[in-house]
């Protein structure tokens, strides 16, 4: 055994703190030694730990645990998991979630959708059936032509992900920054070997396939990985570099990070035209990702006005259509010069029910549009486990047939093209959305999404109650339609014990930290008097 493992042969490991070189059995030792290396330092004080769960107790030693020490690791964790599901507040995600009866036949079956939706494959362990049937729901609900036809460039693309919203945002930034480089469509696509489609494009200026990304200071930060990953200037990247003298929005001092937002979160329009106008009139092709219900405040960005904004200014400047050159032969085909991406990882999968609750009278209010009606949509994300509620990340993407890009070849493997991210994609989500989705009509849905909306209201007056009775500035919000509540961070205890999510803004120079509750479905009045009772204790609030 090396030096450095024999001191600390004695480290406590697993529930009876046996030794972890203790704990072979004969088949698990080879020539004597244990197989593999032993713990550096003791995991208890290496992690940060779960009071309420003992890690010591699920711990995994070589030998596993016997049928007692399992029961009583599981009970733990279990207890933990239920406790924190009953209080869980400060998160966009549904626990209210009753899958287990119905589906948990599923559990000791592979459903793995590999490869494109709407393509047989010789790996038939998939629900791909179900898939399709979840894609075309979503198609109708934001108002796309539907069903797929491969025929009919207008007639909607899309696929189920095995990651949330956020890989739907990184698929939806790749397929932008190629279509606005000027890459092979997959309509324009011929063989993987024509020598023609792989030569460059060519076009106007010098930045004609150079494409500058915006997003707002409230985008959610896999937007700042997924630049990143792919590759893509940012305008704050381009502009600190060739112009950094040059910021259009205060000149001579550094470029923002990000395109500012207004107070309750949105985008900043007025903003966003003159960073969006420097680099058009430049020739450089706009990539656009918005937020349909930000990820801390709620907010929903005005998509028309927006994509109304880009389009004139990128009318002005030859972006609005322009050709894509391919080879010597004359081929190319027509595009835009801009690309709007929309991040409606809560909005997209929620505000339609609240429009249809707004048109039954059952609420004021619904946000602007943000889908398919609006012809400037290039594509669009969701997440599965927010709104519908599902015990895994997930999501569906949307764009149109005719903007996608040509895929990797066909995969004699699988049987089809992989037009997806992921590659194996996870099958069991298909069939939660499938299965929630035929349980809730669209009545029920848009009476869920009156009712959340009126939990937010009402967490939003009990909080700004307090406030008076504390005669404390609690700095409390609410964004419009918003389900989300923010207000100054309480104690970690309390933080802790409700999941509130924490985020430290500058507000006139000052730093703020806050935290907010989402008024999620499985969230109730009673749960909201029972965090106000806390909130209003002596020294809640440092």
């Amino acid at each position: 055994m090396p030096r450095e493992a024999e001191t600390h042969a004695d480290i406590p490991f697993g529930p009876e703190d046996t030794p972890w070189q203790k704990t072979f059995s004969g088949l698990r030792v080879g020539g004597g030694r244990p197989y593999g290396t032993p713990p550096s330092l003791d995991p208890r004080t290496a992690y940060t730990s779960v009071p309420e769960v003992p890690h010591h107790k699920v711990q995994l030693p070589p030998t596993g645990l016997d049928a007692d020490q399992y029961t009583e690791a599981e009970a733990l964790f279990r207890r933990h998991i239920d406790t924190q599901t009953r209080n869980f507040a400060g998160y966009q995600v549904t626990s209210a979630l009753d899958y287990e009866q119905r589906l948990g036949h599923y559990l000791n079956r592979h459903l793995n959708n590999v490869g494109d939706p709407y393509q047989s494959s010789s790996y038939t362990l998939n629900s791909k059936v179900l898939e399709r049937a979840v894609l075309d729901y979503f198609a109708s609900l934001w108002h796309a032509k539907w069903p797929h036809n491969p025929q009919d460039p207008e007639s909607y693309w899309g696929y189920v992900l095995t990651m949330g919203a956020s890989e739907g945002n990184l698929y939806g930034l790749w397929n932008a920054r190629d279509y606005l480089s000027g890459k092979p469509l997959r309509t324009h696509h011929r063989t993987p070997g024509d020598r023609a489609v792989e030569q460059a494009p060519h076009g106007e200026g010098p930045h004609a396939f150079h494409p500058v990304a915006f997003f707002s200071e409230d985008t959610h930060y896999s937007l700042t990985k997924a630049v990143r990953a792919l590759d893509i200037d940012t305008f704050h990247a381009l502009g600190s570099t060739r112009y950094p003298d040059d910021n259009p929005l205060a000149p001579g001092t550094p470029w923002p990070r990000e395109v500012p937002s207004t107070e309750d979160g949105a985008i900043d329009v007025e903003q966003l035209a003159v960073l969006v106008r420097f680099f058009a009139r430049r020739g450089h092709p706009i990539l656009l990702s918005l937020n349909y219900g930000s990820t801390f405040k709620g907010a929903y960005d005005d998509i028309e006005a927006v994509a109304a904004t880009v389009r004139g200014i990128c009318a002005e400047h030859g972006l609005d259509h322009r050709r894509v050159h391919r080879g010597q032969d004359g081929d190319h085909d027509e595009r835009s010069g801009f690309w709007l991406h929309v991040d409606g990882a809560l909005g997209a999968g929620y505000v339609p029910y609240l429009e249809m609750a707004r048109d039954a009278g059952l609420v004021e209010q619904a946000p602007p549009a943000f889908d398919f009606r609006l012809g400037d949509l290039h594509s669009l994300t969701m997440s599965g486990h927010k709104w519908m509620g599902t015990p895994w990340a997930c999501g569906v993407f949307m764009t149109r047939t005719g903007l996608q890009m040509a895929p990797p070849r066909a995969s004699e493997y699988i049987g089809a093209a992989d037009t997806t991210f992921a590659g194996s994609r996870n099958g069991f989500s298909s069939l939660l959305m499938w299965d929630y989705l035929a349980r809730h009509s669209y009545d029920d849905q848009a009476r869920l999404a009156a009712e959340c909306d009126g939990l937010a209201a009402y967490a939003h007056a009990q909080l700004l109650a307090l406030q008076d009775q504390l005669d404390q500035d609690l700095w409390v919000a609410r964004s419009p339609q918003s389900l989300t509540v923010r207000f100054r961070r309480p104690h970690a205890d309390i933080v802790r014990r409700y999941s509130l999510s924490s985020e430290t803004v500058h507000v006139d120079g000052v730093a703020r930290t806050y935290v907010h509750l989402y008024a999620m479905r499985h969230l109730t009045r009673q749960r909201v008097d029972e965090l106000i009772g806390e909130l209003r204790q002596p020294g809640a609030f440092a």
